[in-house]
């Protein structure tokens, strides 16, 4: 049986409440760039999870939602949509005859980032894994070209898909304002505390390394 959006937006929640004790703050450099799933997601703001908290646990959050939308497409797509179906299960083959797949099976806490971490002017990659999983794909014969009729169906079922998923994604945040106190309560004892004795440390390291009496000169 198929269980209702409520409940597969509650055992999100409840799966990310069970991993947040374990998430620790990032001591690698960050990224420039923001991550695309997150950055201005409504989903998060229905959650109540500022920009403030860290990305990491909001990308944990976010990515167990999507995945819940991105169930639901795919459901509507299989029924209703045949030719998007039919591309996606082309698409799907081509995956799976790829002899390097890094970015399939990550837990939602990695899905969707970066393979590599970001490059610095000075030190080089000798080779990336983005770049070791292009080189697999493109060792992978191309899917066949579309017609130009195909093309502009495949187009209308996409824009569908696509109306579906916002009409799902819509769904979710109005389920989430029921979650929102148990995840701010979360992120209040499990994160803010992370977060506040990584700033004591830092306002620590910052202090003068010298007694600020020195610089009234020698004592007699």
């Amino acid at each position: 049986m198929e269980r209702s959006l409520e409940t597969q937006v509650s055992q999100a929640v409840d799966a990310w409440l069970r991993w947040l004790p374990r998430w620790e703050p990032a001591t690698h450099r960050g990224r420039v760039a923001p991550c695309r799933r997150c950055f201005g997601s409504p989903i998060l703001s229905a959650a109540g999870v500022g920009s403030d908290v860290p990305h990491g646990v909001q990308h944990g959050l976010s990515t167990r939602l999507k995945a819940i939308v991105d169930h639901a497409v795919a459901e509507y797509t299989s029924r209703n949509l045949p030719l998007l179906q039919a591309e996606l299960d082309q698409q799907a083959a081509r995956n799976r005859a790829r002899s390097y797949r890094p970015a399939e099976n990550l837990d939602p806490e990695f899905e969707g980032l970066p393979l590599d971490p970001d490059p610095t002017p000075d030190a080089p990659f000798l080779f990336t894994i983005a770049g070791l999983a292009a080189q697999a794909d493109a060792d992978v014969p191309a899917l066949p070209p579309l017609t130009d009729e195909a093309k502009v169906a495949l187009r209308q079922e996409v824009g569908l898909a696509d109306d579906y998923a916002n009409m799902i994604g819509r769904e979710v945040c109005a389920i989430l304002l029921h979650h929102r106190l148990r995840i701010q309560a979360a992120i209040t004892q499990y994160v803010e505390p992370q977060i506040a004795a990584m700033l004591d440390e830092l306002a620590r390291s910052l202090d003068a390394p010298f007694d600020p009496r020195d610089l009234d000169g020698p004592r007699p």
